[in-house]
Protein backbone atom coordinates (compact mmCIF):
# COMPACT_ATOMS: atom_id res chain seq x y z
CA UNK A 1 0.00 0.00 0.00
CA UNK A 2 0.70 3.46 -0.10
CA UNK A 3 2.75 5.66 2.20
CA UNK A 4 0.62 8.90 2.14
CA UNK A 5 -1.77 9.86 4.46
CA UNK A 6 -5.23 10.41 2.79
CA UNK A 7 -6.63 14.08 1.76
CA UNK A 8 -7.08 15.88 5.12
CA UNK A 9 -5.60 14.08 7.61
CA UNK A 10 -2.23 15.48 9.26
CA UNK A 11 0.39 13.31 8.58
CA UNK A 12 0.96 10.60 11.70
CA UNK A 13 3.32 12.08 13.89
CA UNK A 14 6.54 10.82 13.24
CA UNK A 15 9.33 12.37 16.07
CA UNK A 16 7.09 9.94 19.22
CA UNK A 17 9.13 7.64 21.36
CA UNK A 18 8.53 4.12 19.95
CA UNK A 19 5.34 2.82 20.77
CA UNK A 20 2.96 0.55 19.65
CA UNK A 21 0.33 2.98 18.69
CA UNK A 22 -0.08 6.97 18.50
CA UNK A 23 -3.49 8.63 18.20
CA UNK A 24 -4.20 12.23 16.78
CA UNK A 25 -8.00 14.11 16.92
CA UNK A 26 -8.51 17.69 15.55
CA UNK A 27 -6.76 20.18 17.91
CA UNK A 28 -4.95 17.38 20.05
CA UNK A 29 -1.80 16.41 21.08
CA UNK A 30 -0.52 12.88 19.74
CA UNK A 31 -1.62 10.41 22.10
CA UNK A 32 0.74 8.53 24.60
CA UNK A 33 1.90 5.51 24.43
CA UNK A 34 -0.22 2.51 25.08
CA UNK A 35 0.78 0.48 28.20
CA UNK A 36 0.87 -2.67 26.38
CA UNK A 37 2.70 -2.93 23.24
CA UNK A 38 1.01 -4.84 20.59
CA UNK A 39 3.98 -5.34 18.08
CA UNK A 40 6.47 -6.68 20.69
CA UNK A 41 6.92 -10.09 21.06
CA UNK A 42 4.38 -13.30 19.92
CA UNK A 43 0.42 -12.13 20.80
CA UNK A 44 -1.67 -14.23 22.99
CA UNK A 45 -3.45 -17.04 21.07
CA UNK A 46 -7.11 -16.72 19.94
CA UNK A 47 -9.93 -18.70 20.93
CA UNK A 48 -8.64 -22.30 19.32
CA UNK A 49 -9.75 -21.77 15.62
CA UNK A 50 -12.10 -23.39 14.39
CA UNK A 51 -12.01 -25.23 11.42
CA UNK A 52 -15.13 -24.10 9.36
CA UNK A 53 -14.01 -26.52 5.84
CA UNK A 54 -11.94 -28.40 4.28
CA UNK A 55 -11.74 -28.97 0.42
CA UNK A 56 -9.56 -30.80 -1.69
CA UNK A 57 -8.27 -30.17 -4.96
CA UNK A 58 -10.13 -31.27 -7.88
CA UNK A 59 -12.75 -30.14 -9.57
CA UNK A 60 -15.78 -32.37 -8.21
CA UNK A 61 -18.72 -31.18 -6.07
CA UNK A 62 -16.64 -30.75 -3.11
CA UNK A 63 -13.23 -29.14 -4.53
CA UNK A 64 -11.74 -26.51 -5.38
CA UNK A 65 -9.54 -25.86 -8.51
CA UNK A 66 -5.78 -24.94 -8.57
CA UNK A 67 -3.62 -24.62 -11.39
CA UNK A 68 0.36 -24.45 -11.55
CA UNK A 69 0.79 -23.55 -15.58
CA UNK A 70 4.46 -24.30 -16.65
CA UNK A 71 4.61 -20.30 -17.82
CA UNK A 72 2.28 -17.72 -15.96
CA UNK A 73 1.04 -17.22 -12.30
CA UNK A 74 -0.18 -20.39 -10.28
CA UNK A 75 -3.82 -19.37 -8.76
CA UNK A 76 -5.87 -21.48 -6.23
CA UNK A 77 -9.46 -19.64 -5.17
CA UNK A 78 -9.12 -16.05 -5.44
CA UNK A 79 -11.55 -14.67 -2.75
CA UNK A 80 -14.02 -15.65 -0.08
CA UNK A 81 -17.30 -13.91 1.21
CA UNK A 82 -19.72 -14.81 3.79
CA UNK A 83 -23.66 -14.09 3.54
CA UNK A 84 -26.07 -12.76 6.33
CA UNK A 85 -27.24 -16.01 6.91
CA UNK A 86 -23.76 -17.49 7.77
CA UNK A 87 -22.95 -19.18 4.90
CA UNK A 88 -19.38 -18.89 2.66
CA UNK A 89 -19.10 -18.69 -0.57
CA UNK A 90 -15.63 -18.92 -2.39
CA UNK A 91 -14.47 -18.03 -5.70
CA UNK A 92 -13.56 -20.86 -7.36
CA UNK A 93 -12.08 -19.48 -10.85
CA UNK A 94 -10.35 -22.27 -11.88
CA UNK A 95 -13.90 -24.21 -12.35
CA UNK A 96 -15.57 -21.06 -13.70
CA UNK A 97 -17.71 -20.87 -10.83
CA UNK A 98 -18.75 -20.00 -6.95
CA UNK A 99 -18.78 -22.88 -4.43
CA UNK A 100 -21.77 -21.98 -1.75
CA UNK A 101 -20.82 -24.08 1.84
CA UNK A 102 -23.66 -23.90 4.83
CA UNK A 103 -23.19 -22.53 8.27
CA UNK A 104 -22.19 -26.30 8.67
CA UNK A 105 -19.27 -25.94 7.09
CA UNK A 106 -20.89 -28.87 4.25
CA UNK A 107 -21.25 -27.75 0.43
CA UNK A 108 -24.52 -26.96 -0.58
CA UNK A 109 -23.68 -26.32 -4.20
CA UNK A 110 -21.95 -23.83 -6.82
CA UNK A 111 -23.09 -21.17 -9.01
CA UNK A 112 -21.44 -20.89 -12.78
CA UNK A 113 -19.99 -17.66 -13.81
CA UNK A 114 -19.89 -16.46 -16.92
CA UNK A 115 -16.80 -13.52 -16.46
CA UNK A 116 -13.43 -14.45 -17.85
CA UNK A 117 -11.21 -13.41 -14.85
CA UNK A 118 -13.17 -13.16 -11.76
CA UNK A 119 -11.34 -12.01 -9.04
CA UNK A 120 -13.02 -11.00 -5.83
CA UNK A 121 -16.85 -11.65 -4.29
CA UNK A 122 -18.70 -9.65 -2.05
CA UNK A 123 -22.49 -10.82 -1.01
CA UNK A 124 -24.74 -7.76 -0.37
CA UNK A 125 -27.39 -7.50 2.70
CA UNK A 126 -29.99 -9.00 0.09
CA UNK A 127 -28.03 -12.06 -1.09
CA UNK A 128 -27.71 -10.39 -3.90
CA UNK A 129 -23.57 -11.60 -5.33
CA UNK A 130 -20.63 -9.09 -6.79
CA UNK A 131 -17.98 -10.64 -8.70
CA UNK A 132 -15.60 -8.28 -10.29
CA UNK A 133 -13.47 -8.88 -13.23
CA UNK A 134 -11.05 -6.31 -13.40
CA UNK A 135 -8.69 -7.57 -16.18
CA UNK A 136 -11.00 -8.76 -18.93
CA UNK A 137 -14.62 -8.55 -18.60
CA UNK A 138 -13.42 -4.86 -16.67
CA UNK A 139 -17.15 -5.23 -14.93
CA UNK A 140 -18.96 -6.23 -11.77
CA UNK A 141 -21.59 -9.21 -12.04
CA UNK A 142 -24.59 -8.75 -10.27
CA UNK A 143 -26.27 -12.86 -9.81
CA UNK A 144 -29.32 -13.51 -8.18
CA UNK A 145 -28.09 -15.72 -5.42
CA UNK A 146 -31.57 -18.06 -5.66
CA UNK A 147 -31.54 -18.70 -9.34
CA UNK A 148 -28.22 -17.85 -10.28
CA UNK A 149 -29.31 -15.63 -12.68
CA UNK A 150 -27.23 -12.73 -14.26
CA UNK A 151 -28.85 -9.86 -12.97
CA UNK A 152 -26.48 -7.09 -14.59
CA UNK A 153 -23.26 -5.87 -15.01
CA UNK A 154 -21.43 -3.07 -13.84
CA UNK A 155 -18.94 -1.32 -15.64
CA UNK A 156 -15.35 -0.66 -13.92
CA UNK A 157 -14.30 2.03 -16.59
CA UNK A 158 -14.25 5.78 -16.86
CA UNK A 159 -14.26 9.00 -14.72
CA UNK A 160 -11.50 8.01 -11.13
CA UNK A 161 -10.54 4.53 -12.41
CA UNK A 162 -7.94 5.41 -14.98
CA UNK A 163 -6.55 1.49 -14.50
CA UNK A 164 -9.51 -1.10 -13.80
CA UNK A 165 -6.53 -2.85 -13.00
CA UNK A 166 -5.29 -1.04 -10.16
CA UNK A 167 -9.35 -2.14 -8.31
CA UNK A 168 -8.40 -3.24 -4.57
CA UNK A 169 -11.64 -4.31 -4.07
CA UNK A 170 -15.32 -5.19 -4.24
CA UNK A 171 -18.12 -2.66 -1.82
CA UNK A 172 -21.56 -2.69 -0.60
CA UNK A 173 -23.17 0.25 1.09
CA UNK A 174 -26.82 -0.04 1.25
CA UNK A 175 -27.91 -0.44 -2.13
CA UNK A 176 -24.65 1.08 -3.61
CA UNK A 177 -21.86 -0.40 -5.25
CA UNK A 178 -18.21 0.52 -5.05
CA UNK A 179 -15.16 -0.51 -5.87
CA UNK A 180 -11.88 0.36 -4.40
CA UNK A 181 -9.22 2.73 -6.50
CA UNK A 182 -5.48 1.56 -5.68
CA UNK A 183 -6.43 0.89 -1.74
CA UNK A 184 -7.99 4.41 -1.12
CA UNK A 185 -10.90 6.00 -2.19
CA UNK A 186 -13.89 4.29 -3.04
CA UNK A 187 -15.79 5.25 -6.76
CA UNK A 188 -19.35 4.03 -6.90
CA UNK A 189 -20.37 2.15 -10.33
CA UNK A 190 -23.60 1.92 -9.75
CA UNK A 191 -26.62 0.02 -7.38
CA UNK A 192 -27.73 -3.53 -6.90
CA UNK A 193 -30.85 -3.24 -9.54
CA UNK A 194 -27.57 -3.21 -11.88
CA UNK A 195 -28.33 0.55 -13.16
CA UNK A 196 -24.80 2.59 -13.73
CA UNK A 197 -23.82 5.32 -12.28
CA UNK A 198 -21.38 6.94 -15.00
CA UNK A 199 -20.75 10.22 -12.68
CA UNK A 200 -18.66 7.71 -10.37
CA UNK A 201 -18.83 9.96 -6.90
CA UNK A 202 -16.24 8.73 -4.27
CA UNK A 203 -16.16 8.12 -0.58
CA UNK A 204 -12.49 8.61 1.45
CA UNK A 205 -12.43 5.22 2.84
CA UNK A 206 -14.26 1.32 3.30
CA UNK A 207 -17.49 2.16 4.83
CA UNK A 208 -18.24 0.51 7.98
CA UNK A 209 -20.91 -2.17 8.66
CA UNK A 210 -22.71 -0.40 11.14
CA UNK A 211 -23.20 2.60 8.83
CA UNK A 212 -20.99 5.48 10.82
CA UNK A 213 -17.43 5.27 9.76
CA UNK A 214 -15.25 5.45 6.23
CA UNK A 215 -11.90 3.89 6.90
CA UNK A 216 -8.47 3.73 5.17
CA UNK A 217 -5.35 1.77 6.09
CA UNK A 218 -1.85 1.95 4.14
CA UNK A 219 1.95 1.32 5.43
CA UNK A 220 3.98 4.16 6.25
CA UNK A 221 7.52 2.07 6.78
CA UNK A 222 7.13 -1.55 5.98
CA UNK A 223 10.60 -2.77 6.92
CA UNK A 224 10.49 -0.77 10.05
CA UNK A 225 7.06 -1.81 11.05
CA UNK A 226 4.95 1.40 10.74
CA UNK A 227 1.37 2.05 9.32
CA UNK A 228 -2.06 3.93 9.98
CA UNK A 229 -5.20 3.67 10.24
CA UNK A 230 -7.54 6.83 9.46
CA UNK A 231 -11.18 7.38 10.15
CA UNK A 232 -14.05 9.34 8.88
CA UNK A 233 -17.26 10.28 10.31
CA UNK A 234 -19.89 9.48 8.29
CA UNK A 235 -22.30 11.95 9.10
CA UNK A 236 -20.22 14.61 10.19
CA UNK A 237 -17.49 14.19 7.13
CA UNK A 238 -14.85 14.97 9.34
CA UNK A 239 -11.61 12.65 10.97
CA UNK A 240 -12.56 10.86 14.14
CA UNK A 241 -8.95 10.03 14.01
CA UNK A 242 -5.81 8.79 12.80
CA UNK A 243 -3.45 6.31 14.76
CA UNK A 244 -0.46 5.16 13.85
CA UNK A 245 0.74 1.47 14.63
CA UNK A 246 4.45 0.46 15.67
CA UNK A 247 4.84 -3.03 15.36
CA UNK A 248 8.83 -3.52 15.72
CA UNK A 249 8.64 -6.32 12.97
CA UNK A 250 8.69 -5.87 9.36
CA UNK A 251 5.78 -5.64 7.51
CA UNK A 252 4.47 -7.49 3.58
CA UNK A 253 1.49 -5.90 3.41
CA UNK A 254 -2.02 -5.06 4.79
CA UNK A 255 -3.96 -8.17 4.50
CA UNK A 256 -7.51 -6.97 6.10
CA UNK A 257 -9.44 -3.92 6.96
CA UNK A 258 -12.95 -4.01 7.54
CA UNK A 259 -15.27 -4.11 10.12
CA UNK A 260 -18.37 -6.08 12.32
CA UNK A 261 -21.66 -5.20 12.14
CA UNK A 262 -20.92 -4.00 15.55
CA UNK A 263 -18.34 -1.58 14.30
CA UNK A 264 -15.25 -2.86 15.50
CA UNK A 265 -12.55 -2.74 12.82
CA UNK A 266 -10.31 -5.68 12.34
CA UNK A 267 -7.16 -5.03 10.88
CA UNK A 268 -4.54 -8.01 9.26
CA UNK A 269 -1.26 -7.39 8.75
CA UNK A 270 0.94 -9.90 7.34
CA UNK A 271 4.74 -9.88 8.33
CA UNK A 272 7.86 -12.07 10.21
CA UNK A 273 6.32 -12.34 13.52
CA UNK A 274 8.33 -12.75 16.59
CA UNK A 275 7.58 -16.08 18.09
CA UNK A 276 9.29 -15.85 21.34
CA UNK A 277 10.78 -18.37 21.36
CA UNK A 278 14.91 -18.85 20.40
CA UNK A 279 14.92 -20.44 16.89
CA UNK A 280 13.45 -19.33 14.86
CA UNK A 281 13.19 -16.19 16.15
CA UNK A 282 10.37 -15.38 13.88
CA UNK A 283 8.39 -16.56 11.15
CA UNK A 284 5.64 -15.42 8.02
CA UNK A 285 2.64 -14.79 10.00
CA UNK A 286 -0.75 -12.74 10.17
CA UNK A 287 -1.34 -10.35 13.16
CA UNK A 288 -4.76 -10.03 13.23
CA UNK A 289 -6.17 -6.42 15.77
CA UNK A 290 -9.50 -5.34 16.62
CA UNK A 291 -9.53 -2.12 16.73
CA UNK A 292 -12.27 0.07 18.73
CA UNK A 293 -14.34 1.85 16.18
CA UNK A 294 -14.19 5.20 18.33
CA UNK A 295 -10.49 5.88 18.96
CA UNK A 296 -8.74 2.98 17.12
CA UNK A 297 -7.40 1.43 20.27
CA UNK A 298 -6.22 -2.53 20.04
CA UNK A 299 -9.11 -4.03 21.74
CA UNK A 300 -7.35 -7.34 21.12
CA UNK A 301 -4.84 -9.61 18.80
CA UNK A 302 -4.17 -12.89 17.60
CA UNK A 303 -1.47 -14.44 15.44
CA UNK A 304 -2.48 -16.45 12.20
CA UNK A 305 -0.64 -18.41 9.65
CA UNK A 306 0.54 -17.14 6.44
CA UNK A 307 -0.09 -19.00 3.58
CA UNK A 308 3.66 -19.33 1.93
CA UNK A 309 2.46 -21.39 -1.71
CA UNK A 310 2.96 -19.54 -4.45
CA UNK A 311 -0.71 -19.47 -5.92
CA UNK A 312 -2.01 -15.97 -6.44
CA UNK A 313 -5.01 -15.10 -4.77
CA UNK A 314 -6.76 -11.69 -4.19
CA UNK A 315 -8.28 -11.86 -0.74
CA UNK A 316 -7.64 -14.58 1.86
CA UNK A 317 -9.46 -13.12 4.77
CA UNK A 318 -13.35 -11.99 5.25
CA UNK A 319 -14.85 -10.64 8.46
CA UNK A 320 -17.97 -12.31 10.01
CA UNK A 321 -21.14 -10.26 10.90
CA UNK A 322 -21.21 -11.55 14.54
CA UNK A 323 -17.46 -10.64 14.48
CA UNK A 324 -14.82 -12.50 13.99
CA UNK A 325 -13.05 -13.77 11.03
CA UNK A 326 -12.96 -16.73 8.25
CA UNK A 327 -9.26 -17.34 6.25
CA UNK A 328 -8.22 -19.59 4.10
CA UNK A 329 -5.30 -21.74 4.48
CA UNK A 330 -3.76 -23.50 1.51
CA UNK A 331 -1.66 -27.00 1.56
CA UNK A 332 -0.70 -29.23 -1.10
CA UNK A 333 -3.62 -31.63 -0.60
CA UNK A 334 -6.26 -28.75 -0.29
CA UNK A 335 -8.02 -25.70 1.36
CA UNK A 336 -9.01 -25.08 4.95
CA UNK A 337 -11.75 -22.50 6.06
CA UNK A 338 -10.86 -21.78 9.62
CA UNK A 339 -12.79 -19.24 11.56
CA UNK A 340 -10.41 -16.96 14.21
CA UNK A 341 -10.73 -14.08 16.31
CA UNK A 342 -8.52 -11.34 18.45
CA UNK A 343 -10.40 -10.89 21.37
Amino acid sequence: MGTRPPPGAPPPTEDAPPLADTSQRPGERPGRPSPADPGQGPAKSSKPREVFAELGWGSGPSQLGRERPQEGNPEAPMSLATTPQGEAVVLDQINGRLVRLGPDGLVRGTTPLTQQTPQDVTVAKDGTLLVLDRLKDQSVALIDPITGELKGDLPVTGPGIPNPGGITGTFVDGDSVYVEREHGALVRIGDLSGKADPSHPEIPGRPTRDGRTYILARLIDAPAGRLFVNAIDRASGQRRYTREYRLQFPLMAITLLDSDRAGIIYLGVAGQLPTGKASPATEPGVRLFCLDPLDGKVLGQADLPLNTLPEETFRDFTVLDEGGVLFQLRTESGVTLRRADCR
